[in-house]
């Protein structure tokens, strides 16, 4: 998925959701900007990958409890120059849980999001451009933490919603479950 892929995907991508809707045209303002999007070198904002990966009969999703944010998340990170943010999605995937084993349940985007990561010691606060493609996983298959992970759990999609009522993209992303076939 390059970025006149990428450009073309996001041109023909449909959403009900008024604000995913609303990131389209910043998501494509970056792809035209002369600077590489695919890297942290574009430090007011660059693209990243994540993976909303679930159990065959989509009641669960992995998540993680990021270390530096504290917060539960699908996996997901930095493109770091790969343009094909599939791969990129499925890499952070293998790294961040130690799931290997990863079923991509469609080629398509299956969501996007713009959401802000706070200054840090390295970084200024900075937009991560965020491209989230689904994928299917056994359940009973081992988990092997990173050192970004402070803990990695297949979460029902029940607890999602009750537990996680704040995190809209999140919300986001199990109402958008429901409807994959």
């Amino acid at each position: 998925m390059d970025r006149l892929s990428l450009k073309s995907d996001l041109l023909h991508y449909k959403t009900p959701y008024a604000t995913e809707a609303a990131f389209i045209e910043r998501f494509l303002q970056l792809l035209e900007d002369r600077t590489n999007p695919y890297t942290r070198d574009r430090l007011h904002g660059h693209l990243t990958a994540s993976a909303w990966v679930v159990d065959p009969a989509r009641e669960q999703a992995v998540l993680i409890l990021h270390k530096k944010l504290d917060r539960w998340l699908q996996p997901g990170g930095h493109a770091d120059g790969e343009e094909n943010l599939i791969a990129v999605a499925r890499k952070e995937v293998e790294e961040e849980t130690g799931l290997k084993d990863l079923k991509l349940v469609s080629e398509g985007i299956f969501d996007i999001d713009i959401h802000a990561i706070p200054a840090n010691k390295k970084d200024p606060e900075h937009d991560h451009y965020d491209i989230r493609f689904i994928f299917e996983a056994d359940p009973d298959s081992p988990f092997l933490a990173n050192h970004e992970v402070k803990q990695v759990a297949w979460k029902p999609l029940s607890w999602i919603n009750e537990n996680l009522k704040s995190e809209e993209s999140i919300i986001r992303l199990v109402q958008k479950t429901s409807a994959v076939a």
